[in-house]
C-alpha cells in the first residue's frame, strides 16, 4: 500500500517547498490517515463482493481467523453421469438347496407299444375261477388201480337177532383173580405198597414189583385187604387210577389188631388198583412171615358182555 500511495503523495506536493514548510508535518499526518481509512474501506468493500460472488462467507483481511463453523446443509444432487462399461461376468454362484418335490404333472399321451419283451418266469398259480358250464360226457374211461383203504366209520345199528348158533364161548370165559402177601413192615406213605409175597396170581394181572393190579377184562371186580397193625395207628386206602374209592383209619391201642376193607366197582382195560398209606405217619402196617401176615385180594365177579360177544364174533 505504500507504493500505490507514494504517487499519489508526490502529485499532492506543493511545488514551493519553502512557503510551506511549516505546516507540512500536520498535512501529511491527516493525509495518511484519510489515505488510511480510504484503503481501509477499499479493501473490506472489495472483500465483501469477492465473497458475495464465491458464495462465502464474510471474512476479512486484516482480521484473525474465527473459530469454524457449523457444516453447511448437503447441496442438491448433480445430474446422473453417463453409464460406464459393462463389466465382465461374475463366478457362478454356489448350487441353491434342492427344491421341494412338485406335485405329479398331468398324464402325457400314450406312447406307441414297444418291440415284445422276453417271455418272464412262470408266476404263482391263481386262484381258482368259477365254476364254467358243464360239458358232454366223455368216454367211460378204463378202470383205475385199486386205492388205499378209508378211514373206520362209525359204528351202526344193532342188527335184528339172527339164528340161535352153536356156543363156542367156553374157551373164552375170562378168569383174573389175585390174592399177595407183605414181607416188610412200616411202609412209605402216598405211594404204592408193594405187596411182594404172591399167594395166587390167575392170569398174572396182579405185578409183584410195582404193587397194581392192570385190568385185562373189562367187567365188575371185588377188592378187599386186612392189614395186621402194631405201634402205630393206620390210615390206608385203595386206589383207583391215582384216585380214593375208599379209606380206612384204624388207631393203635397198645396191641396188635387188624384193619379191614372192601369195596366193587367196574375195570376198563389197563385200569390200575393199588393200595398206599394216605396220611403221615399212620403206617402201622406190621408183618412177621411166623404169626401174622398181611394180605391184599381181587377177582372179576363178571366181564362186560358186549366186550365178549365182540370176541365171539371175531372167533367165529
Amino acid at each position: 500500500m505504500h507504493r500505490s500511495s507514494t504517487p499519489f503523495l508526490a502529485g499532492r506536493l506543493p511545488l514551493n517547498p519553502g512557503k510551506e514548510l511549516l505546516g507540512q508535518p500536520v498535512q501529511d499526518s491527516k493525509m495518511l490517515i484519510v489515505i488510511c481509512i480510504v484503503s481501509l474501506i477499499h479493501c473490506i468493500s472489495g472483500q465483501l463482493l469477492d465473497n458475495k460472488l464465491k458464495g462465502h462467507s464474510p471474512q476479512y483481511i486484516c482480521s484473525v481467523p474465527g473459530l469454524l463453523g457449523p457444516p453447511g446443509q448437503p447441496g442438491p444432487n448433480g445430474a446422473s453421469g453417463a453409464h460406464g462399461r459393462i463389466g465382465l461376468p461374475g463366478r457362478d454362484g454356489r448350487d441353491g438347496r434342492k427344491g421341494e418335490k412338485g406335485e405329479n404333472g398331468d398324464s402325457g399321451l400314450r406312447g406307441n407299444s414297444g418291440p415284445a419283451g422276453r417271455v418272464g418266469e412262470k408266476g404263482d398259480r391263481g386262484l381258482t375261477g368259477k365254476k364254467g358250464p358243464d360239458g358232454f360226457a366223455g368216454v367211460k374211461g378204463v378202470l383205475g388201480p385199486e386205492g388205499p383203504p378209508g378211514e373206520k366209520g362209525d359204528k351202526g345199528q344193532r342188527g335184528l337177532p339172527g339164528q340161535p348158533g352153536v356156543c363156542k364161548c367156553g374157551s373164552l370165559v375170562p378168569k383174573s383173580a389175585f390174592t399177595v402177601g407183605i414181607t416188610t413192615s412200616y411202609p412209605e406213605e402216598k405211594s404204592p405198597i408193594v405187596f411182594n409175597k404172591v399167594l395166587f396170581n390167575e392170569g398174572e394181572h396182579y405185578n409183584p414189583t410195582t404193587g397194581k393190579f392192570v385190568c385185562a377184562y373189562p367187567g365188575i371186580y371185588y377188592f378187599s385187604y386186612d392189614i395186621t397193625l402194631a405201634n402205630k395207628h393206620l390210615a390206608i386206602g385203595l386206589v383207583h387210577n391215582g384216585q380214593y374209592r375208599i379209606k380206612t383209619f384204624d388207631a393203635n391201642t397198645g396191641n396188635h389188631d387188624v384193619a379191614s376193607g372192601s369195596t366193587v366197582m367196574y375195570l376198563n382195560p389197563e385200569d390200575e388198583v393199588w393200595l398206599e398209606i394216605f396220611f403221615t405217619d399212620q403206617n402201622g402196617l406190621f408183618s412177621d412171615p411166623n404169626w401174622a401176615d398181611s394180605l391184599f385180594s381181587g377177582f372179576l365177579l363178571y366181564a362186560d358182555t358186549d366186550y365178549f360177544d365182540a370176541l365171539s364174533e371175531d372167533y367165529s
